[in-house]
């Protein structure tokens, strides 16, 4: 959507950013009543924070119950961030990904009947570092979770390659539209295949969609040409 993001109370005439706060309210008087003072700017992104710190606690003596909680606010975060922030088109962070692929792992493991050794690692490795962006490497996936990493990874990959989209409604390239569509296709391949392909295809994946957004936002047109090749040899 696109909003005047930099507010003025009409009633104290407190200023302040939606863009930082994501509240529409004063935070001065609490007036719901305001005026934006800057041209309707797109946003798709909200303020919110990933702290794992709690799940991590339990972890010890409950993991089921840690998972679950770590997936439900691992979801909060994924569904809360989006990738332009006040017209800005921002990359398809570590931090996005490990949070959506701890949603699902979390779901997972919270599920099932049991859960090996591997498995129980590997969800505590992703509780350790997902808040700060620390990603396991593809070497470390459990065969048996190798599948709900990729499902994952497409997911996030989709969400960023929509908000390129939007990003682009406002600032066209017609050069990047084959690098979109052949993302969208590989996408739509791991979700038909459920996530049974090799869970390094899904980190060029990634890689792709980073480049793309690398040359909208610097210009970078080596990034873009990488991206269309990796995408070419998956």
């Amino acid at each position: 959507m696109k909003v005047r993001g930099q507010r003025e109370c009409t009633e104290c005439g407190t200023r302040w950013s939606y863009y930082d706060t994501g509240e529409v309210a004063c935070p001065e008087c609490g007036s719901l009543r305001s005026t934006g003072v800057d041209e309707r700017t797109r946003h798709t992104d909200a303020p919110v924070d990933l702290d794992l710190t709690e799940p991590r606690n339990r972890a010890e003596e409950d993991l089921t119950a840690a998972a679950e909680a770590a997936a439900e606010r691992c979801r909060g975060f994924v569904r809360r961030t989006g990738f332009i922030n006040a017209g800005e088109l921002r990359p398809l962070s570590d931090r996005y990904l490990a949070a959506a692929e701890l949603a699902a792992v979390g779901a997972a493991v919270g599920r099932a009947m049991r859960t090996d050794d591997d498995e129980e690692l590997y969800l505590l490795s992703l509780l350790r570092g997902a808040d700060a962006g620390d990603r396991p490497d593809p070497e470390e996936v459990p065969a048996s979770l190798a599948a709900t990493r990729t499902l994952a990874y497409a997911s996030a990959v989709d969400d960023y390659r929509r908000d390129v989209r939007t990003y682009l409604e406002d600032d066209p390239h017609p050069e990047v539209q084959s690098a979109l569509e052949s993302i969208r296709d590989h996408v739509r391949r791991i979700e038909a295949l459920d996530g049974e392909v090799d869970v390094r295809a899904a980190e060029r994946l990634v890689r792709s969609a980073r480049e793309v957004g690398q040359y909208l936002a610097e210009g970078d047109e080596a990034a873009l040409a990488a991206a269309q090749d990796r995408l070419d040899a998956l």
